[in-house]
């Protein structure tokens, strides 16, 4: 597996060997062992998957209490899906990287504790697949608000052709939003 670093400290692009043929393609997803060998050692918990359509953006969602790594993966069609670092005492506080994921190229976004975490699905239907270490607490749960000029966040969907939950349209802005030390 290729391990690179992103603009974000902590936030990696992993991209696994892929052996494909005529029948198609099979790759790891994660490995404990190959994990720990690159510094990575996690213990998963809950394994969860959403189907999207076009234009339909989730985020920027986190937990302050049961604070969660991710390991997020396309299983269908593309997105682009970004993290954001949520610790004030971070001198990246504040910056995003957003990274596109495809179910054919298997590339999966890691990202660490402290970090908030969106995604738009950019193509017909997505699915998307991602690993937490920590299981979901409804009394942690916070979200920022996507389109908060702060992140400039560059979303590849227009404001007003996103389809966006409640929660999602309602969300403070990062400088009114509870974050990490």
């Amino acid at each position: 597996m290729k391990i690179e670093e992103t603009a974000l400290p902590g936030v990696l692009l992993l991209t696994p060997k892929i052996f494909a043929d005529v029948r198609g393609a099979f790759w790891e997803v994660w490995n404990r062992g190959a994990f720990e060998e690159a510094g990575l050692s996690v213990d998963w918990v809950q394994d969860n998957c959403s189907y999207s359509a076009r234009n339909v953006l989730r985020g920027i969602h986190y937990q302050v209490i049961q604070q969660q790594i991710k390991l997020v993966r396309a299983m269908q069609g593309t997105l682009m899906d970004v993290a954001v670092d949520l610790r004030r005492s971070s001198p990246h506080f504040g910056q995003s990287v957003a990274v596109e994921l495809t179910a054919e190229s298997g590339r999966m976004l890691y990202i660490p504790a402290g970090f908030g975490h969106g995604f738009v699905a950019v193509s017909e239907t997505t699915g998307l697949a991602y690993k937490v270490s920590d299981y979901y607490c409804r009394e942690g749960e916070r979200t920022i608000l996507w389109s908060d000029p702060e992140l400039a966040i560059p979303w590849p969907v227009e404001k007003e052709d996103a389809i966006l939950s409640e929660k999602d349209r309602n969300a403070p802005m990062l400088r009114d939003a509870e974050v990490f030390p």
